[in-house]
Protein backbone atom coordinates (compact mmCIF):
# COMPACT_ATOMS: atom_id res chain seq x y z
CA UNK A 1 0.00 0.00 0.00
CA UNK A 2 1.47 3.48 -0.79
CA UNK A 3 1.50 5.89 1.64
CA UNK A 4 -0.69 8.95 1.52
CA UNK A 5 2.52 11.53 2.13
CA UNK A 6 4.23 10.06 -0.02
CA UNK A 7 1.73 10.29 -2.56
CA UNK A 8 0.62 13.43 -2.37
CA UNK A 9 4.61 14.73 -2.36
CA UNK A 10 4.86 13.67 -5.79
CA UNK A 11 1.28 15.27 -6.88
CA UNK A 12 1.83 18.27 -5.24
CA UNK A 13 5.35 18.46 -6.77
CA UNK A 14 3.39 17.56 -10.44
CA UNK A 15 1.55 20.16 -9.51
CA UNK A 16 4.45 23.10 -9.26
CA UNK A 17 5.93 21.28 -12.72
CA UNK A 18 2.71 21.49 -14.42
CA UNK A 19 2.52 24.95 -14.40
CA UNK A 20 6.07 26.10 -14.22
CA UNK A 21 6.43 24.34 -17.78
CA UNK A 22 3.27 25.83 -18.83
CA UNK A 23 4.70 29.47 -18.22
CA UNK A 24 7.82 29.18 -19.10
CA UNK A 25 6.98 30.58 -22.89
CA UNK A 26 5.41 33.48 -21.18
CA UNK A 27 7.96 34.70 -19.51
CA UNK A 28 10.70 33.83 -21.89
CA UNK A 29 8.99 35.24 -25.22
CA UNK A 30 10.57 38.73 -23.85
CA UNK A 31 13.86 37.78 -25.11
CA UNK A 32 12.94 34.96 -27.40
CA UNK A 33 11.49 37.59 -30.06
CA UNK A 34 14.72 39.30 -30.57
CA UNK A 35 16.48 36.18 -30.69
CA UNK A 36 14.10 34.50 -33.25
CA UNK A 37 13.98 37.71 -35.17
CA UNK A 38 9.99 38.44 -34.11
CA UNK A 39 8.25 40.67 -32.53
CA UNK A 40 5.79 39.75 -29.40
CA UNK A 41 2.77 39.93 -31.39
CA UNK A 42 4.44 37.49 -34.07
CA UNK A 43 6.46 34.66 -31.35
CA UNK A 44 3.40 34.81 -28.61
CA UNK A 45 0.35 32.73 -31.27
CA UNK A 46 2.86 30.23 -31.50
CA UNK A 47 1.96 28.76 -28.02
CA UNK A 48 -1.56 28.79 -28.72
CA UNK A 49 -1.47 24.86 -29.63
CA UNK A 50 -0.13 23.86 -26.50
CA UNK A 51 -2.64 26.02 -24.75
CA UNK A 52 -5.76 24.11 -26.66
CA UNK A 53 -4.05 20.74 -26.03
CA UNK A 54 -3.57 21.23 -22.32
CA UNK A 55 -7.77 21.22 -22.11
CA UNK A 56 -8.41 19.16 -25.20
CA UNK A 57 -6.54 16.61 -24.34
CA UNK A 58 -7.75 16.00 -20.60
CA UNK A 59 -10.72 14.35 -21.85
CA UNK A 60 -8.32 11.49 -22.96
CA UNK A 61 -6.39 11.27 -20.22
CA UNK A 62 -8.95 11.73 -17.93
CA UNK A 63 -10.65 8.62 -18.99
CA UNK A 64 -6.84 6.67 -19.49
CA UNK A 65 -6.50 7.79 -15.59
CA UNK A 66 -10.39 6.01 -14.31
CA UNK A 67 -10.20 3.15 -16.77
CA UNK A 68 -6.06 2.02 -16.76
CA UNK A 69 -4.16 3.51 -14.06
CA UNK A 70 -3.55 7.08 -12.48
CA UNK A 71 -0.23 6.00 -10.90
CA UNK A 72 1.12 5.22 -14.56
CA UNK A 73 -0.61 8.06 -16.43
CA UNK A 74 1.06 10.48 -13.72
CA UNK A 75 4.50 8.65 -14.63
CA UNK A 76 3.83 9.29 -18.56
CA UNK A 77 3.30 13.12 -16.99
CA UNK A 78 6.55 13.56 -15.46
CA UNK A 79 9.09 11.73 -18.24
CA UNK A 80 6.46 13.18 -21.22
CA UNK A 81 6.70 17.06 -19.73
CA UNK A 82 10.60 17.00 -19.73
CA UNK A 83 11.69 15.35 -22.81
CA UNK A 84 8.61 17.71 -24.65
CA UNK A 85 10.65 20.86 -22.64
CA UNK A 86 13.99 19.71 -23.77
CA UNK A 87 12.52 19.85 -27.04
CA UNK A 88 11.32 23.02 -27.28
CA UNK A 89 14.91 24.21 -25.74
CA UNK A 90 16.62 23.01 -28.95
CA UNK A 91 13.91 23.63 -31.48
CA UNK A 92 15.70 26.02 -34.47
CA UNK A 93 12.75 27.21 -36.35
CA UNK A 94 9.11 28.20 -35.55
CA UNK A 95 7.11 25.44 -36.71
CA UNK A 96 9.74 23.48 -34.64
CA UNK A 97 8.89 25.64 -31.97
CA UNK A 98 5.35 25.25 -31.98
CA UNK A 99 5.17 21.11 -32.27
CA UNK A 100 7.44 21.30 -29.25
CA UNK A 101 4.99 23.45 -27.25
CA UNK A 102 2.50 21.20 -28.72
CA UNK A 103 3.77 18.22 -27.25
CA UNK A 104 4.66 20.26 -23.55
CA UNK A 105 0.45 20.90 -23.84
CA UNK A 106 -0.59 17.03 -24.41
CA UNK A 107 1.37 16.20 -21.60
CA UNK A 108 0.98 18.78 -19.12
CA UNK A 109 -2.74 17.87 -20.20
CA UNK A 110 -2.26 14.55 -18.04
CA UNK A 111 -1.93 16.39 -14.53
CA UNK A 112 -5.55 18.12 -13.69
CA UNK A 113 -7.96 15.38 -14.55
CA UNK A 114 -5.12 12.61 -13.53
CA UNK A 115 -3.29 14.43 -10.12
CA UNK A 116 -6.11 16.31 -9.07
CA UNK A 117 -8.48 12.82 -8.92
CA UNK A 118 -5.41 10.68 -7.37
CA UNK A 119 -5.02 13.75 -4.88
CA UNK A 120 -8.59 13.42 -3.44
CA UNK A 121 -8.19 9.45 -3.61
CA UNK A 122 -5.83 9.98 -0.39
CA UNK A 123 -7.19 13.12 1.28
CA UNK A 124 -8.52 13.44 4.38
CA UNK A 125 -9.58 17.25 4.47
CA UNK A 126 -10.71 17.70 1.05
CA UNK A 127 -10.44 21.61 1.12
CA UNK A 128 -6.93 21.66 2.99
CA UNK A 129 -5.41 18.63 0.49
CA UNK A 130 -7.08 21.13 -2.29
CA UNK A 131 -5.54 24.31 -0.63
CA UNK A 132 -2.16 22.69 -0.12
CA UNK A 133 -2.29 21.45 -3.97
CA UNK A 134 -3.01 24.79 -5.29
CA UNK A 135 0.12 26.46 -3.45
CA UNK A 136 2.36 24.45 -4.99
CA UNK A 137 1.02 24.44 -8.74
CA UNK A 138 1.19 28.59 -7.49
CA UNK A 139 4.47 28.21 -6.58
CA UNK A 140 5.25 26.75 -9.36
CA UNK A 141 3.22 29.95 -11.52
CA UNK A 142 6.07 32.50 -9.28
CA UNK A 143 8.98 30.50 -9.57
CA UNK A 144 8.39 30.03 -14.23
CA UNK A 145 8.71 33.93 -13.76
CA UNK A 146 11.39 34.27 -11.66
CA UNK A 147 13.76 31.60 -12.39
CA UNK A 148 12.92 31.49 -16.18
CA UNK A 149 14.03 35.35 -16.13
CA UNK A 150 16.97 35.06 -14.77
CA UNK A 151 17.91 32.10 -16.37
CA UNK A 152 16.37 33.09 -20.25
CA UNK A 153 18.97 36.67 -19.34
CA UNK A 154 22.02 35.17 -17.93
CA UNK A 155 22.14 31.84 -19.75
CA UNK A 156 19.66 32.02 -22.92
CA UNK A 157 16.61 31.01 -23.03
CA UNK A 158 16.85 27.80 -24.54
CA UNK A 159 18.22 26.66 -21.18
CA UNK A 160 15.16 28.21 -19.63
CA UNK A 161 13.66 25.19 -21.04
CA UNK A 162 16.02 22.25 -21.19
CA UNK A 163 16.92 22.73 -17.66
CA UNK A 164 13.47 22.30 -16.01
CA UNK A 165 13.23 19.33 -18.29
CA UNK A 166 15.76 17.70 -16.91
CA UNK A 167 14.06 18.24 -13.46
CA UNK A 168 11.08 16.57 -14.22
CA UNK A 169 12.32 13.36 -16.09
CA UNK A 170 14.45 12.98 -12.20
CA UNK A 171 11.10 13.44 -10.44
CA UNK A 172 9.03 10.75 -12.99
CA UNK A 173 12.08 7.98 -12.13
CA UNK A 174 12.22 8.72 -8.23
CA UNK A 175 7.98 8.83 -8.62
CA UNK A 176 8.15 5.46 -10.41
CA UNK A 177 10.51 4.00 -8.17
CA UNK A 178 8.40 4.84 -5.05
CA UNK A 179 4.48 4.93 -6.10
CA UNK A 180 2.95 1.59 -7.05
CA UNK A 181 -0.07 1.20 -8.29
CA UNK A 182 -2.99 1.18 -6.56
CA UNK A 183 -6.84 1.03 -7.05
CA UNK A 184 -8.32 3.22 -4.41
CA UNK A 185 -12.44 3.45 -4.16
CA UNK A 186 -12.60 3.65 -0.52
CA UNK A 187 -12.80 6.77 0.41
CA UNK A 188 -14.65 9.45 2.35
CA UNK A 189 -16.54 11.24 0.03
CA UNK A 190 -19.56 13.25 0.10
CA UNK A 191 -22.07 12.64 -2.57
CA UNK A 192 -23.82 14.60 -4.62
CA UNK A 193 -27.48 14.97 -3.14
CA UNK A 194 -25.40 14.46 0.61
CA UNK A 195 -25.19 18.76 0.02
CA UNK A 196 -27.22 20.26 -2.64
CA UNK A 197 -30.65 18.55 -3.38
CA UNK A 198 -31.27 17.12 -6.42
CA UNK A 199 -33.27 19.19 -7.96
CA UNK A 200 -30.82 21.99 -7.70
CA UNK A 201 -27.94 20.24 -9.18
CA UNK A 202 -28.69 21.47 -12.68
CA UNK A 203 -27.53 25.21 -10.96
CA UNK A 204 -24.65 23.58 -9.67
CA UNK A 205 -23.29 22.13 -13.21
CA UNK A 206 -24.45 25.51 -15.10
CA UNK A 207 -22.66 27.78 -12.22
CA UNK A 208 -19.94 25.43 -12.77
CA UNK A 209 -19.73 25.28 -16.63
CA UNK A 210 -20.08 29.14 -16.40
CA UNK A 211 -17.35 29.90 -14.53
CA UNK A 212 -14.80 27.68 -15.83
CA UNK A 213 -15.23 28.88 -18.88
CA UNK A 214 -15.10 32.83 -17.84
CA UNK A 215 -12.52 32.47 -14.86
CA UNK A 216 -10.29 29.84 -17.15
CA UNK A 217 -10.06 32.60 -19.95
CA UNK A 218 -9.42 35.70 -17.88
CA UNK A 219 -6.61 33.23 -15.93
CA UNK A 220 -5.06 32.10 -19.10
CA UNK A 221 -4.76 35.08 -20.53
CA UNK A 222 -3.64 37.23 -17.30
CA UNK A 223 -1.02 34.44 -16.61
CA UNK A 224 0.34 35.08 -20.16
CA UNK A 225 0.12 38.50 -20.72
CA UNK A 226 1.69 39.54 -17.26
CA UNK A 227 5.18 39.45 -17.17
CA UNK A 228 5.26 41.77 -20.50
CA UNK A 229 2.35 43.81 -18.79
CA UNK A 230 5.11 44.36 -16.11
CA UNK A 231 7.54 45.26 -18.90
CA UNK A 232 5.72 48.00 -20.20
CA UNK A 233 3.90 49.56 -17.23
CA UNK A 234 7.03 48.85 -14.48
CA UNK A 235 9.48 50.79 -17.09
CA UNK A 236 9.93 53.83 -14.07
CA UNK A 237 10.56 51.02 -11.62
CA UNK A 238 12.93 48.75 -13.26
CA UNK A 239 13.28 47.21 -17.26
CA UNK A 240 15.57 43.60 -15.99
CA UNK A 241 14.01 40.32 -16.90
CA UNK A 242 15.59 39.28 -13.93
CA UNK A 243 13.98 41.54 -11.58
CA UNK A 244 11.10 41.89 -13.51
CA UNK A 245 10.32 38.30 -12.99
CA UNK A 246 11.17 38.60 -9.55
CA UNK A 247 8.49 41.27 -8.83
CA UNK A 248 5.99 39.19 -10.91
CA UNK A 249 7.50 36.00 -8.80
CA UNK A 250 6.36 37.91 -5.67
CA UNK A 251 2.90 38.57 -7.09
CA UNK A 252 2.04 35.25 -7.81
CA UNK A 253 3.20 34.37 -4.26
CA UNK A 254 0.13 35.78 -2.80
CA UNK A 255 -2.13 33.85 -5.04
CA UNK A 256 -0.68 30.87 -3.31
CA UNK A 257 -0.96 31.89 -0.07
CA UNK A 258 -4.64 33.09 -0.83
CA UNK A 259 -5.35 29.56 -2.35
CA UNK A 260 -4.31 27.97 0.65
CA UNK A 261 -6.25 29.91 2.59
CA UNK A 262 -9.51 29.52 0.55
CA UNK A 263 -9.17 25.65 0.76
CA UNK A 264 -9.61 26.05 4.40
CA UNK A 265 -12.22 27.96 4.37
CA UNK A 266 -13.88 25.72 1.89
CA UNK A 267 -13.82 23.31 4.74
CA UNK A 268 -15.60 25.50 7.06
CA UNK A 269 -17.77 27.33 4.90
CA UNK A 270 -20.37 26.86 2.47
CA UNK A 271 -18.82 26.94 -1.42
CA UNK A 272 -21.73 29.91 -2.40
CA UNK A 273 -20.51 31.95 1.01
CA UNK A 274 -16.57 31.35 -0.23
CA UNK A 275 -17.47 31.80 -3.92
CA UNK A 276 -19.23 35.09 -4.41
CA UNK A 277 -16.98 37.48 -2.31
CA UNK A 278 -14.23 36.59 -4.75
CA UNK A 279 -16.58 36.33 -8.10
CA UNK A 280 -17.64 40.30 -6.92
CA UNK A 281 -13.65 41.20 -7.34
CA UNK A 282 -12.85 40.72 -10.66
CA UNK A 283 -14.76 43.36 -12.70
CA UNK A 284 -13.88 46.25 -10.64
CA UNK A 285 -9.95 44.84 -10.27
CA UNK A 286 -9.70 44.03 -14.00
CA UNK A 287 -11.13 47.90 -14.45
CA UNK A 288 -9.12 49.62 -12.73
CA UNK A 289 -5.57 47.75 -13.45
CA UNK A 290 -6.23 49.04 -17.16
CA UNK A 291 -5.29 52.65 -16.14
CA UNK A 292 -2.69 52.08 -13.86
CA UNK A 293 1.23 51.51 -14.03
CA UNK A 294 4.06 51.80 -11.45
CA UNK A 295 3.33 50.30 -7.47
CA UNK A 296 0.31 50.86 -7.91
CA UNK A 297 -0.35 48.56 -11.05
CA UNK A 298 1.40 45.75 -8.64
CA UNK A 299 -0.81 46.32 -5.67
CA UNK A 300 -3.77 45.83 -8.14
CA UNK A 301 -1.98 42.66 -10.12
CA UNK A 302 -1.57 41.59 -6.11
CA UNK A 303 -5.53 41.33 -6.04
CA UNK A 304 -6.10 40.11 -9.01
CA UNK A 305 -4.33 36.96 -9.39
CA UNK A 306 -5.11 36.42 -5.27
CA UNK A 307 -8.68 36.45 -6.68
CA UNK A 308 -8.20 34.23 -9.56
CA UNK A 309 -6.12 31.41 -7.91
CA UNK A 310 -8.98 31.48 -4.89
CA UNK A 311 -11.77 30.59 -7.23
CA UNK A 312 -9.20 27.79 -8.90
CA UNK A 313 -9.65 26.51 -5.52
CA UNK A 314 -13.75 26.71 -5.11
CA UNK A 315 -13.88 25.06 -8.69
CA UNK A 316 -11.94 21.90 -7.76
CA UNK A 317 -13.91 21.68 -4.63
CA UNK A 318 -17.01 21.53 -6.56
CA UNK A 319 -16.06 18.61 -8.35
CA UNK A 320 -14.48 16.95 -5.86
CA UNK A 321 -17.19 17.63 -3.34
CA UNK A 322 -20.21 16.51 -5.93
CA UNK A 323 -18.79 12.82 -7.78
CA UNK A 324 -17.83 10.01 -6.66
CA UNK A 325 -14.26 8.36 -6.80
CA UNK A 326 -14.55 5.94 -9.77
CA UNK A 327 -15.94 9.07 -12.16
CA UNK A 328 -13.89 11.82 -10.55
CA UNK A 329 -11.08 12.00 -13.52
CA UNK A 330 -14.11 11.96 -16.00
CA UNK A 331 -15.41 14.63 -14.40
CA UNK A 332 -11.94 16.54 -13.43
CA UNK A 333 -11.33 15.84 -17.24
CA UNK A 334 -14.56 17.90 -18.45
CA UNK A 335 -14.00 20.57 -16.35
CA UNK A 336 -10.28 21.10 -17.26
CA UNK A 337 -11.43 20.69 -21.11
CA UNK A 338 -13.66 23.30 -20.64
CA UNK A 339 -11.36 25.55 -19.13
CA UNK A 340 -8.50 25.00 -20.79
CA UNK A 341 -9.66 24.58 -24.29
CA UNK A 342 -11.53 28.29 -24.23
CA UNK A 343 -8.21 29.14 -22.14
CA UNK A 344 -5.88 28.74 -25.34
CA UNK A 345 -7.55 30.57 -27.36
CA UNK A 346 -6.96 33.50 -25.09
CA UNK A 347 -3.19 33.26 -26.27
CA UNK A 348 -4.08 34.82 -29.73
CA UNK A 349 -6.75 37.27 -28.04
CA UNK A 350 -3.90 38.72 -25.91
CA UNK A 351 -1.62 38.96 -29.16
CA UNK A 352 -4.53 40.69 -31.26
CA UNK A 353 -5.68 43.18 -28.82
CA UNK A 354 -2.10 44.04 -27.92
CA UNK A 355 -1.41 44.91 -31.13
CA UNK A 356 -4.52 46.59 -31.71
CA UNK A 357 -5.55 48.77 -28.52
CA UNK A 358 -2.72 47.62 -26.12
CA UNK A 359 -3.33 45.74 -22.52
CA UNK A 360 -5.54 48.80 -21.62
CA UNK A 361 -8.22 47.39 -23.92
CA UNK A 362 -7.34 43.64 -22.96
CA UNK A 363 -8.17 44.57 -19.30
CA UNK A 364 -10.84 46.00 -19.36
CA UNK A 365 -12.94 43.78 -21.88
CA UNK A 366 -11.62 40.48 -19.75
CA UNK A 367 -13.28 42.88 -17.30
CA UNK A 368 -16.63 42.88 -18.87
CA UNK A 369 -16.50 39.05 -19.42
CA UNK A 370 -16.00 38.42 -15.82
CA UNK A 371 -19.59 39.67 -15.06
CA UNK A 372 -20.33 35.88 -15.70
CA UNK A 373 -18.14 34.42 -13.05
CA UNK A 374 -20.56 36.75 -10.50
CA UNK A 375 -23.69 35.52 -12.76
CA UNK A 376 -22.21 32.31 -12.12
CA UNK A 377 -22.15 32.82 -8.06
CA UNK A 378 -25.35 34.04 -8.10
CA UNK A 379 -26.46 31.06 -9.61
CA UNK A 380 -24.49 28.70 -6.91
CA UNK A 381 -27.49 27.00 -4.98
CA UNK A 382 -27.03 27.30 -1.24
CA UNK A 383 -25.44 24.11 0.72
CA UNK A 384 -27.31 21.92 3.02
CA UNK A 385 -25.50 21.10 6.78
CA UNK A 386 -25.60 17.26 6.49
CA UNK A 387 -23.53 14.98 8.29
CA UNK A 388 -19.96 13.77 7.89
CA UNK A 389 -20.07 10.92 5.37
CA UNK A 390 -18.73 7.55 7.07
CA UNK A 391 -15.55 5.78 5.03
CA UNK A 392 -17.04 3.82 2.40
CA UNK A 393 -16.80 -0.41 3.16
Amino acid sequence: MNRPATVTGFINAGHFIDHYAMLVFAAAVIVMGPALGMSYGEVLPYATPGFVAFGAGSLLTGWLGDRWSRRHMMAIFFLGIGASMIAVGLARTPLELGATLLAVGLFASIYHPVGTAMLISYADKLGRQIGINGLWGNLGVASSAVVTGAVAQYLGWRSAFILPGLVSIALGIAFMSRVRHEVRTGHKQAAAGARVSKDMMWRVVLALVVTIVASSTTFNAITVALPKLFAERLTMVTTSPALIGLILSGVYVFGALTQYTVGNLVDRHSLKTVFLPIALAFPPLLYLAAGLSGLLFIVVSIGIIAAIFGLVTVNDAMVGKYTSDQWRGRAFAVRYFLGFTAAGFSVGLVAWLHDTGGFGMMLRMFGGFCLLIVLGALIFPPERRMPAALPAE
